[in-house]
């Protein structure tokens, strides 16, 4: 595959137009914002700094990020902070759906630190958070971003599937061959064997993954993901550039250019993915719920 990038020199870390967002957020994002505060909650746009959070606030919606923002691991692309968590939070599955309630909230996307000090490294609290989520009379679509699960992995996914998410993702975040740089704590293997553990469980449950480029993949190793995923049994991929989003963060190595990210998303439909959202903002969970009701609509046909 061709690649159109923007090479990273060491004189200039200047952003190409491409990747330039200017977001006027006004009161509604500011109204998401205390909204979340007031309830205390975190989100993965807000720890994550995400280059969409403006954005996603200003339409009243955010990604829920549940166990505490504390992980306990060290990702390199990540900027949510590494340490020992605190304790799980009891009531935090009612206080997510008050927001979800209070935003009016049609799909509700939730992710969660890696909590690898819990016993079942915090799947029961998953469950506990779908099953208020479904208490709520307006039904809103019910999203999950899990960690891998390392330890539990065949036991957390089969109670956190059972409790009927509609869409269960994780994400594989970059190639294998940059793990031990980006994931040192993780393994391909077992992220690949999440979707078919899923799949054991309930083949309607949709199943989700997203990619990062710009970290110095290669675009026949972007394929092979592409492959190996859909093997595993994943229906739906992102595909985003990487960002630094803080000072300790990997280095972006390059800029992706749209016509490439167009053409991974072209590669990635070929290989039978039935949704690909693939371009420089993209992030596993910005415009879910546009993503999922086209998806609908398409399989409905």
């Amino acid at each position: 595959m061709p690649r159109a990038v923007l090479r990273i020199s060491t004189e200039t870390r200047r952003l190409p137009d491409w990747l330039r967002k200017s977001v006027a957020t006004g009161q509604e994002a500011a109204g998401t914002d205390s909204l979340l505060r007031a309830l205390r909650l975190h989100t993965i746009c807000e720890s994550g700094r995400c280059p969409n959070r403006d954005e996603c606030y200003s339409q009243k919606t955010a990604t829920f990020m549940i166990l505490g923002d504390v992980c306990t691991r060290s990702c390199g692309f990540c900027s949510v902070s590494t340490g020992r968590p605190g304790a799980v939070d009891g009531d935090e599955p009612r206080r997510i759906a008050e927001a979800v309630r209070r935003l009016a909230l049609r799909h509700v996307v939730v992710t969660s630190v890696n909590r690898d000090d819990l016993v079942d490294e915090g799947a029961d609290h998953f469950v506990r958070v779908i099953r208020r989520l479904r208490e709520i009379p307006s039904r809103p679509v019910v999203e999950i971003l899990t960690p891998d699960f390392r330890r539990t992995q065949k036991q957390a996914v089969a109670a956190v599937a059972a409790a009927r998410p509609d869409i269960f993702g994780h994400n594989v975040e970059t190639v294998p061959r940059l793990y031990r740089r980006a994931r040192p704590q993780a393994d391909y293997g077992k992220t690949l064997e999440i979707f078919r553990e899923i799949r054991a469980v309930s083949d309607k449950i949709l199943t989700k993954s997203g990619l990062m480029v710009g970290l110095g993949e290669s675009g026949e190793e972007v394929l092979r993901v592409m492959r190996d995923l859909r093997e595993a049994g994943c229906r739906m991929l992102t595909i985003g550039q990487y960002l630094q989003s803080s000072g300790a963060g990997l280095p972006v190595e390059e800029y992706v250019a749209p016509s490439v990210f167009a053409e991974y998303k072209q590669a990635a439909r070929e290989t039978g993915f039935d949704w690909v959202e693939s371009a420089p903002f993209v992030r596993s969970s910005f415009h879910a719920r546009e993503s999922f009701e086209a998806l609908e609509k398409l399989l409905r046909g």
